[in-house]
C-alpha cells in the first residue's frame, strides 16, 4: 500500500502566494531556523543533564527509580500512538496545504477539530489505563518487580497520566507553530519543562520521595503548554469548540497517522520489552539503560532533533508547492549537515564513555559502580547515534511526500528485529544486549530509508554524500585516536587527585575541547565542504 499523493488526492499547484512562500525556504533559511531550535535545544538538553545528574545523585540506580522509569511506560506509549510522532507527522503536512494555499481560516479550523478529538481520546485511554494500573504493571509492564515495586509503579503511572493529556494538547500546539515557521516557542518549552523537574527533584523529593519527580512532570506538562500559548496569539489562530469527524482535513490527518500510529506502537512496544527483560537483571539494569539512552539522545537532539524539527515544514511547503527539486536539494545539504555533526559526536561519545558518565552523575547515591552500569549500555548506543540522526531526518522526508506507510512499514520491520536480538543477545550481554539490539536495527533501518528515497525522490546526491562521509568519518577516526591517547595519558598519570572527580572532568572536558580541535584541523586538511557552511552561520549570527 502506498499513502503517497496520487491522483485520487488533493494535489496544490503553486500559485502566486505559495510560490512567494516556498521561494524563501532555500538551504540559508533551513540553516537559520535550524540554528534557532539547535540554540534552545542545546539550553534544552544542558537543563536535561541537570536534571538526570540532580535525580541520580537522590535515586541513583535504585529500585524507586526503576519503578519511576517503568511507569512512563504506558503514558508514553499513549502519548505517542495519539499525540505524539503520528500526530505530527500526519498534522504539519495537512496544515501546510491550507497555510500554503493562504487559507489561515480553514488552517486553524483544522487545528481545533484536531485538538479537541485528540484530548477527547486522551482523557478516555488515560481514565482506562488509571483504573487498570495495577493489572497492567503486574502482568504486562514489569512483571519482574517484587510486589511493592509493582505498587509504586502502579501508582505513579496514574499521575503521569494526567502529563499524557496535556501534552497532547501542547504537542500539537507545537506542530501548529512549527507549520507556520514559528519556532522559538516550541523550542523553548521544553527549557520549562525540565526546570519543572529539577525543582520536584530538588525541592520535593528530599520529602517526598520519588513522587516529588512526579508531581515536577505534571506541572512541567503544564508550563510546556502555557509557554506556547502566546505564539498562538502571535500568528493570529483562532480556536473553534468544535468536533467533525466528517472534515476532509481530518480524515486526511487520520489517514495519514494510521501506519504511524503502527510504527509507534511497535517501538513503544520495544522500549516496554526491555523494560519487561530488564525487570528480570539485576537491580538498576533499568536505570542505568535509560542514563545510557539520554546521553546518547544529547548530540541527537542538538543534532538531529533540532534540524529534523525546523526542516520538516519547509520539506512539507516545498512539496504543497508541487517544488520536489526543491525539496530534494534541501534534503541532501540537511543529510550532509548531520552526518557532519553526528560522525564526531558518536566516536566521542563512545571514547569518553566512562568518564563523561562519571562526571555528569557520581555523586551521593550514584556509586562507581552505577557509572560502571551506565558506560557499559553507553557504548553500545554511541554505536547507532549517527543511524538515528539520519532516520529523524528520512522519516520527515517521506511525511512530506504525505507517505507515512513506507516508513512505518520500515520501522515496523527494523522494531521486530529490534525485539527479536534483545530477547537474544540480553542472554550474553545482558542489558547491554538491548542497546545493541537498538542500534543494529536502526542501523538497518536507515540504510533501506537511504535506499529507497534515494529512488522516490530521483536521487539523494550519493557522490556528495559518500565523499562527505569519507572526509569526515576519516577526520572523526583521527581525533578518536588522539582522545584514546589522552585518555591513556591521563590515566598513566602520577597526579593523585586524577583519581577523583577532578581526573574525570579534567578528561572529560578536556577530551571535548581536544576533540573539537582535532576534527577541525582534520576537516580543513580534508577539505571537508560542510565545515565553511557551518562556520558560516555562526559568523553571520554572530553580527
Amino acid at each position: 500500500m502506498d499513502t503517497s499523493l496520487d491522483s485520487t488526492q488533493v494535489q496544490p499547484q503553486p500559485t502566486e502566494a505559495t510560490t512567494v512562500t516556498v521561494a524563501a525556504l532555500d538551504n540559508r533559511g533551513v540553516a537559520k531556523a535550524a540554528l534557532i531550535v539547535m540554540v534552545f535545544f542545546v539550553i534544552s538538553r544542558v537543563l536535561g543533564l541537570a536534571r538526570v545528574a540532580i535525580i541520580g545523585a537522590r535515586f541513583g540506580t535504585s529500585a524507586e527509580y526503576d519503578a519511576y522509569l517503568a511507569a512512563f511506560s504506558l503514558p508514553d506509549l499513549l502519548f505517542q500512538l495519539v499525540a505524539g510522532g503520528a500526530l505530527g507527522s500526519a498534522f504539519i503536512p495537512t496544515f501546510s496545504v491550507y497555510w500554503t494555499k493562504s487559507k489561515p481560516i480553514e488552517a486553524w479550523l483544522l487545528f481545533s477539530r484536531v485538538l479537541n478529538l485528540v484530548t477527547l481520546v486522551l482523557v478516555g485511554m488515560a481514565g482506562l489505563a488509571a483504573l487498570f494500573a495495577t493489572p497492567l504493571v503486574q502482568y504486562v509492564i514489569a512483571p519482574g518487580f517484587s510486589p511493592a515495586q509493582q505498587l509504586l509503579t502502579a501508582n505513579l503511572m496514574r499521575w503521569i497520566l494526567l502529563a499524557t493529556i496535556v501534552f497532547g494538547a501542547s504537542g500539537l500546539v507545537m506542530g501548529a507553530l512549527n507549520a507556520v515557521q514559528h519556532f522559538l516557542l516550541p523550542a523553548a518549552a521544553p527549557i520549562f519543562y525540565n526546570l519543572a523537574i529539577i525543582a520536584g527533584a530538588a525541592l520535593l523529593a528530599p520529602y517526598l520521595g520519588i513522587y516529588g519527580l512526579v508531581i515536577g512532570v505534571v506541572v512541567g506538562s503544564l508550563v510546556h503548554l502555557l509557554v506556547q500559548l502566546p505564539g498562538l496569539w502571535r500568528v493570529r489562530a483562532k480556536y473553534t469548540l468544535v468536533l467533525d469527524l466528517k472534515d476532509a482535513g481530518v480524515r486526511e490527518v487520520v489517514r495519514l497517522m494510521g501506519p504511524r500510529m503502527l510504527g509507534e506502537f511497535l517501538e513503544q512496544t520495544h522500549f516496554l520489552v526491555n523494560t519487561i527483560l530488564a525487570s528480570s537483571l539485576a537491580a538498576g539494569s533499568i536505570g542505568a539503560l535509560n542514563y545510557a539512552w539520554l546521553l546518547m539522545l544529547l548530540p541527537q537532539g542538538i543534532f538531529a532533533q533540532s534540524i529534523a524539527t525546523a526542516v520538516f515544514p519547509t520539506f512539507a511547503a516545498q512539496i504543497a508547492a508541487n517544488q520536489p527539486d526543491a525539496m530534494r536539494r534541501s534534503f541532501g545539504y540537511t543529510l550532509r549537515t548531520v552526518l557532519f555533526l553526528t560522525i564526531p559526536a558518536a566516536v566521542g561519545l563512545f571514547v569518553l564513555r566512562a568518564p563523561l558518565v562519571g562526571a555528569l552523575f557520581q555523586r551521593h547515591s550514584f556509586s562507581a559502580e552505577s557509572t560502571a552500569m551506565v558506560a557499559y549500555a553507553l557504548q553500545f548506543y554511541a554505536l547507532g547515534l549517527t543511524a538515528h540522526a539520519v532516520v529523524e531526518i528520512a522519516v520527515r522526508a517521506f511525511y512530506a511526500l504525505h507517505d507515512t506507510f513506507t516508513p512505518v512499514a520500515i520501522g515496523v520491520a527494523a522494531m521486530l528485529l529490534n525485539i527479536g536480538l534483545s530477547f537474544w543477545w540480553v542472554h550474553w550481554l545482558g542489558y547491554g544486549g538491548l542497546a545493541l539490539a537498538n542500534t543494529t536495527a536502526t542501523t538497518i533501518e536507515m540504510l533501506v530509508m537511504l535506499w529507497l528515497l534515494r529512488k522516490r525522490m530521483g536521487g539523494i546526491d550519493g557522490r556528495s554524500l559518500v565523499d562527505s562521509i569519507a572526509r569526515n568519518g576519516l577526520a572523526a577516526a583521527g581525533m578518536g585516536g588522539v582522545l584514546a591517547l589522552w585518555l591513556n595519558w591521563l590515566g598513566a598519570s602520577p597526579w593523585p587527585r586524577l583519581s577523583g572527580s577532578t581526573g574525570l572532568w579534567l578528561m572529560t572536558l578536556g577530551g571535548i575541547t581536544l576533540a573539537a580541535a582535532i576534527y577541525g584541523l582534520g576537516c580543513i586538511i580534508l577539505r571537508s565542504t560542510e565545515l565553511r557552511p557551518a562556520l558560516g552561520i555562526l559568523l553571520r549570527r554572530r553580527g
